[in-house]
């Protein structure tokens, strides 16, 4: 088997997986993944707002916020698992497309 089929294998596994960040902590009441936090978690875990984070904390907002799409955060499980399994393949279309993009590049420069 080549390596590229065992790597597009691995990326399907670690896709259908990716529901596990929602399953786990909520089976053990684990509240957000580590270092997921917002600017109200963070507020709550240390005691306040660091003056840079709360300037940045605009300047960015997720396409798809918590992995879900808009309306679906209270659907229960198998629609959060699903939108997840969703996010992932889209995230890593994305990374693929930049990588292939920059080899694409940077091969050319070389010839």
């Amino acid at each position: 088997m080549k390596t590229t089929a065992k790597l597009w294998i691995g990326l399907g596994i670690l896709i259908l997986l990716s529901p596990l960040g929602l399953i786990l902590p909520e089976h053990f009441k684990a509240g957000d993944a580590w270092g997921e936090w917002g600017i109200d978690t963070i507020k709550e875990l240390v005691g306040y707002i660091p003056q840079g984070l709360e300037k940045l904390s605009n300047l960015w907002r997720a396409p798809l916020p918590d992995y879900a799409f808009r309306g679906w955060e209270e659907k229960g499980l198998p629609h959060l698992s699903f939108a997840y399994i969703i996010s992932a393949v889209i995230g890593i279309g994305i990374v693929v497309v930049i990588v292939i993009a920059i080899g694409k590049l940077l091969s050319k420069k070389e010839d």
